[in-house]
Parts: structure tokens; sequence; C-alpha cells
């Protein structure tokens, strides 16, 4: 009855190690972008693209070109990775399968990603942008970027053996799977503005942090880096509180051994963001935040597949699935 047995690595196809070898890959992507924004060097390539600086292969590059040209490979790699998911799925799994459809799903957020990041760069929100559409710009990113690590793992997740996902129906476990998933959206868009503002706006101790943030006609991004954490707590109580209930109510052992991984990622996330307001946010406190950010919402994403799932139904009542 538990879809964990099936996720064992010796017994996975081909298909589902490639899903979830592109699912450590997009992390990485995702981290290199915020060393590109962490260090100002978002306007590398000007307000070019896909060229950089009207080259394809720029002569001379400065540091600032080459750390935001290699984010644009890696970024262009990411989207032929997904787009051989996309074809393999088809080839190998029948219409109408769900490893198809999470597949589709992933291309089309991928290229949608892709045109966000053309966006920032052609409308100039990069570098030392300070204006509130870089800020809406930066939350419409970070959503569209949560939505393509939940679809590739979920991808990865069905191809190894997970049951298909079914919300009629499921009451309570529904709620508790839900709200610290929306919860994730709210406090990764206040955390990302956060980080642009502790970019545009660096302090030099927490004294001086404390008293930017509560000066007269502080930026809007200043002021928000009292807020994320705040947001923060309440969003990881959220997701300590639901774990615990969703264990409760999907005993199975997918759900325990998932719930309890994202509830110990989440004491590690919590631990990062309060050294990364003591250390004053730098670079490589930056990437560890993100990726442990990135690892608690696929966490939290795969806990909910299993406890929504037809398979954790069957571990409950005992019905066939």
């Amino acid at each position: 009855t538990s879809a964990w047995p099936k996720l064992h690595p010796a017994r996975m196809s081909r298909f589902a190690r490639f899903a979830w070898g592109l699912l450590a890959y997009d992390v990485a992507v995702v981290a290199w972008g915020v060393y590109v924004r962490a260090t100002g060097s978002g306007a590398g390539c000007g307000r070019h693209w896909p060229l950089c600086n009207g080259e394809v292969v720029p002569r001379a590059p400065r540091v600032q070109t080459l750390v935001e040209l290699s984010h644009r490979l890696s970024s262009g790699t990411a989207l032929v990775l997904t787009a051989v998911l996309l074809v393999w799925a088809l080839l190998a799994y029948p219409r109408g399968h769900v490893v198809r459809r999470g597949a589709s799903v992933s291309m089309a957020l991928m290229v949608a990603e892709a045109l966000i990041g053309a966006g920032l760069v052609l409308f100039e929100l990069v570098a030392h942008d300070a204006s509130m559409k870089r800020a809406l710009s930066v939350c419409l990113h970070l959503v569209n970027t949560l939505l393509l690590l939940a679809s590739t793992a979920l991808t990865a997740w069905w191809a190894s053996g997970g049951a298909r996902v079914r919300m009629r129906g499921q009451g309570v476990v529904a709620w508790a799977a839900g709200v610290p998933l929306a919860a994730m959206f709210i406090v990764g868009a206040s955390g990302v503005v956060t980080a642009l503002g502790d970019t545009l706006f660096p302090v030099t101790s927490l004294a001086a942090g404390f008293a930017q943030d509560l000066a007269p006609g502080a930026h809007l991004f200043v002021r928000l880096r009292a807020l994320h954490p705040l947001v923060a707590s309440m969003t990881a109580a959220a997701i300590f509180v639901a774990s615990g209930v969703l264990r409760v109510l999907r005993p199975g052992r997918t759900v325990r051994l998932l719930s309890f991984a994202t509830s110990g990622l989440v004491l590690a996330q919590v631990g990062a963001g309060l050294l990364d307001v003591a250390l004053l946010a730098p670079v490589w406190m930056q990437l560890v935040h993100v990726v442990l950010a990135d690892a608690v919402w696929t966490s939290l994403v795969l806990t909910a597949a299993s406890a929504l799932s037809t398979a954790s139904d069957a571990a409950v009542t005992g019905s066939p699935h």
C-alpha cells in the first residue's frame, strides 16, 4: 500500500532518474541566479537577449558579463533538458498518463521562466534598479520557479511509482497539505524582495541595519527586512502543525518519512535565516538559504502528493488502487 518501496533508486527507470537529476540541476540554476542578483551581475550582458552585449560570444568580457553569460547558458541547458524530459515522456508513456502531463507542465513553465528572465533584462530590471516593477517581476519569477520545481518533482515522483493525486473528498487532509504550500508563496515573495533590499541597500552592522529599517522614508525593500522573519516564522509553525496532522490522518510510511524530512529542513532553514541576518546576508549564505528553501518546497510538494494520493487512501481504507 505504500509508494515508498517503488522509489528505491535501484528500482527506478532511467526516465525517473533523469527527472530527479533535472530537478537537482534546476535547483542549482536557481542558486546561480541568486548569485547573479547578489553580485549585481544581472546587467552583465547589457540590454541584450539572447545575445550578450550584442554578440554571441562577447570579446574581453568583464567578470559581471561572464557571470551573467554563464547563468544564461545554464538556464538554456535547463530548457533543453526539460524539452528532452517532455519528448521522452511522450515516447515512454501512453496518452493521458500523469507523467506526460507533469512533463508538459514543466516544459510550459520552463518557457515562461525563460521569458520572464528575458523581460528582466530587456526592461533593465536588474543591477541597481529599485523600482516596484522589479519587485513585482522578481515575485512573479519566484512563483513561476516554485511551480516549475513542483511540476518537475511531481513528474519524477510519478515516474518513480508515486500514485496519482486525488483532491476530491480529502477534507482536512487537503487543507493540511495546501495551506503550507500557499504560505510558501507568501514567504518566498517576501524573501526575494528582502534579498533584493539586502543587495541594493547593504549595511555594515546589525545596528546600522535596524536604524535603516526604522528610518522615516525607508525604501519598501528595506522595511520588508523586518516583516520577512515574522512571515517565515509563522510559515514554519504552520508547516510543523500541518505535518503532524498529515501523519495522524495519513499514517503511511511515505507520508511519515516525507513529513519528518520537511520538518527537519524547515528547522535548518530557520537556522540559516537567523545566521543570514547575523552575518548581514553574505552571498554564500544567501545561496545556502535559497537551496534550503527549494528543498523545503520540494519536500512539502511530495508530502502533499503522497498524502493526497490514491495509495494513501488505500493504506487507510484498505481499498484497491
